[in-house]
């Protein structure tokens, strides 16, 4: 009897609890990334080969719930893409025609962002399915990748490298899907994100 007394009495603390808005999950703690120290990596394909390089993060944020991640986003900017595989004219040239209007038209939309919506455990420790909002010319697309984050001290270390349909973004610069009898001048649809993000409190 005295037992169920105290079970009663334990239940009524946690109503009481409840209704006075109290939790007994930890608040999310939220690392900052360091932009200088992380770093986005794309790569595009076509008939002919490939080009790649990188793009400039403008800002960022982890969010951990309990030690696990629940939550983050960080944006780019798109002004900053940069050619590495090609040097001098070319380079240039490339970066440009990735610029405009064909492409990212970046003067109009200079940045992109990718915010998370929902955060899975894949079934071992730092392994993530994630959800989020990837948003590119104004145009935003739910998108679903695999992360790896790591957490040591007050760092944090996420990474994902994932693909992205660039039609889904109003892009359709020389796409097989939207033009015939392109033949070797075809550029592929998909290009290929490597995010990593180093972060702390």
């Amino acid at each position: 009897m005295k037992f169920k007394h105290l079970s009663l009495a334990f239940a009524a603390l946690l109503a009481v609890a409840g209704i006075a808005g109290l939790s007994f999950t930890n608040a999310p703690e939220t690392y900052k990334v360091d932009v200088a120290a992380s770093k986005v990596e794309w790569k595009a394909y076509k008939v002919t080969g490939q080009h790649f390089g990188t793009v400039n993060l403008k800002s960022g944020s982890l969010a951990f719930t309990n030690g696990a991640l629940s939550g983050g986003s960080f944006e780019m900017d798109m002004t900053s893409i940069k050619v590495k595989d090609i040097e001098g004219e070319w380079a240039g040239k490339l970066e440009g025609h990735l610029k405009s209007d064909d492409f990212f038209s970046v003067e109009k939309h200079p940045a992109a962002s990718f915010v998370i919506t929902k955060v899975a455990s894949r079934g071992t420790p730092g392994a993530y399915r994630v959800t989020g909002n990837l948003s590119i010319k104004g145009i935003t697309k739910e998108i679903k990748l695999d992360a790896t984050v790591t957490t040591e001290g007050n760092k944090a270390n996420a990474q994902a490298a994932f693909k992205v349909d660039r039609t889904n973004y109003d892009i359709q610069y020389r796409s097989g899907n939207f033009f015939e009898n392109l033949g070797d001048k075809t550029i592929y649809d998909e290009f290929d994100l490597n995010v990593t993000l180093v972060a702390g409190k």
